[in-house]
């Protein structure tokens, strides 16, 4: 039964979200409304459940001393301090604590986020010129393609050529798009295949245990 009410209740609620999609009623409006109040609900159990595992994780990396435990620590303590002050900050008489929270925010986390940022886009700049190679006529093609529309977004591409902008817009919006909408399109079809195998009970991975 543990596998079979889920299947049931995502068969049910599939055909019915189908048909409220394609022939609404009122009735069926306030019942769609009322589920998303619901998933509203799961969602932030599913929130306490992540961070229940994010805390399991790391407290086994600390007690069996991994390598870079003491990152695990930092990770625990920043979680704690910041949800403590998110939520006792709200209340009467701890506004300072709130004061405290968002310059924690301002001054640590979002630079460390944009450190992040920076060190992933160095890391797309490097995978970019591994892929830009000339090895062949399509991969040369790739290469002219984005050299030109990186010139065309910055300044010094307009100097070179008043013309660089328009060809740089033109690439965006007509190879480029094409290319996108095909893409988009294939994963439109592939997100209805995976729902109609889920909806019937074909694809079973996400009850766990491999799909069996």
């Amino acid at each position: 039964m543990k596998r079979q009410i889920p299947l049931i209740i995502v068969l049910t609620l599939g055909i019915f979200f189908f048909f409220q999609f394609f022939i609404p009623s009122q009735i069926s409006t306030n019942i769609y409304q009322t589920t998303l109040q619901w998933t509203l609900v799961i969602s932030a159990f599913a929130i306490v459940l992540a961070v229940g595992s994010l805390f399991n994780h790391h407290l086994l990396k600390v007690r069996r001393r991994k390598p870079h435990w003491w990152n695990s620590i930092v990770t625990l303590m920043a979680l704690v301090v910041m949800a403590l002050l998110g939520i006792f900050g709200r209340v009467k008489g701890l506004e300072s604590l709130g004061e405290l929270y968002h310059t924690l925010f301002l001054y640590v986390q979002a630079p460390m986020d944009s450190a992040m940022f920076a060190i992933l886009a160095f890391y797309m700049a490097s995978a970019a010129y591994r892929a830009f190679r000339a090895r062949s006529q399509e991969a040369a093609l790739l290469l002219i393609s984005g050299f030109i529309v990186m010139l065309g977004v910055i300044p010094f591409g307009s100097m070179i050529w008043s013309k660089i902008p328009d060809i740089a817009e033109w690439i965006m919006m007509v190879p480029n798009m094409a290319a996108k909408r095909g893409i988009l399109f294939g994963i439109g079809l592939g997100m209805t295949a995976t729902s109609l195998k889920i909806i019937l009970g074909i694809e079973r991975s996400w009850l766990g245990g491999g799909g069996k």
